[in-house]
């Protein structure tokens, strides 16, 4: 539960307002195809309610659903200032400099990203994104995004670095573990400066922030539990009712995971690759290595 509503963000609201609601469902016994019935509402319409992917939500539209589930007026008026809260304040990855570079699911992912107070993320193939800086990631940019105009280009990269000022929150910065795989350290992303620049970064936010753990998985352990891809497990404050996620991103699309299963199959796959990637020490120790290389 939100003990400040007027303090919280449009992403965290949205996200809390989202899962109390299907949890009232649940509880009252009532199908979601019975609801859109009722309230004549598509099944995509109260299905993006209740992941909170709505970037606004009418506050009548969720009295109707508490009238449905029968909550109490307590309950009503705590989740109807939930919704107020995404009417009257904007994310700031939502403005209009932002939002057209933005596609649906990685929208998704930055709700989570905001609220989240723990990452759990492999990587495959490049750094990861809250460890990039900004001429590494334009040059991934430019080359996974041929044809976009330059201003968008701009704009993602922009939206990239500032995203990484969750690792210094003031009150709560994000609790970051990233496991990158060896060849992550010697793929050139960009002329041999960039890649220096981009190692050396990795190691100076190893050294001066403690709630950021970097491991490196090295190519002898052969076959491991992540060669399907990267991901992230996202884990949430305990005061709210978030269970862990999962997010996977693609080529053209990205998207996330809530079921408990599939949680339950990444998170035990995180915990696989940690026990055979050494520890931040030795893993330090060959970042540094790999920026003697470029």
């Amino acid at each position: 539960m939100i003990t400040d509503v007027e303090a919280a963000t449009p992403a965290l609201c949205r996200l809390q307002l989202g899962s109390e609601l299907r949890q009232l469902r649940l509880t009252a016994g009532i199908t979601g195809a019975r609801v859109v019935k009722k309230l004549i509402w598509s099944p995509s319409k109260l299905s993006r309610l209740e992941t909170g992917e709505n970037t606004t939500v009418e506050p009548a539209d969720v009295v109707a659903l508490c009238s449905i589930y029968e909550a109490d007026a307590e309950t009503t008026a705590r989740l109807r200032g939930y919704a107020a809260v995404t009417k009257t304040k904007r994310d700031w990855w939502l403005s209009p400099e932002y939002r057209p570079v933005i596609p649906p699911g990685f929208k998704a992912y930055l709700d989570l990203e905001a609220t989240a107070t723990g990452f759990q993320n492999y990587q495959a193939e490049y750094v990861p994104g809250l460890l990039q800086t900004e001429a590494y990631v334009r040059v991934i940019y430019e080359r996974a995004l041929r044809g976009l105009p330059p201003g968008d280009i701009d704009r993602m990269v922009v939206l990239r670095t500032t995203r990484q000022k969750i690792l210094s929150r003031p009150d709560s910065p994000l609790k970051y573990t990233a496991i990158i795989n060896e060849a992550v350290l010697h793929r050139p992303v960009g002329e041999p400066p960039v890649m220096r620049d981009q190692l050396t970064h990795i190691v100076e936010v190893m050294e001066s922030r403690p709630n950021v753990r970097v491991q490196v998985l090295p190519y002898r352990v052969g076959a491991h539990s992540g060669m399907e891809g990267s991901f992230v497990v996202i884990q949430f404050p305990d005061k709210l009712s978030l269970k862990p996620m999962v997010y996977l991103e693609g080529l053209v699309d990205a998207w996330v995971k809530r079921g408990s299963n599939d949680v339950e199959r990444y998170a035990e796959a995180f915990s696989d690759l940690q026990a055979l990637a050494p520890g931040p020490k030795e893993s330090l120790g060959m970042i540094k290595e790999a920026i003697k290389e470029h």
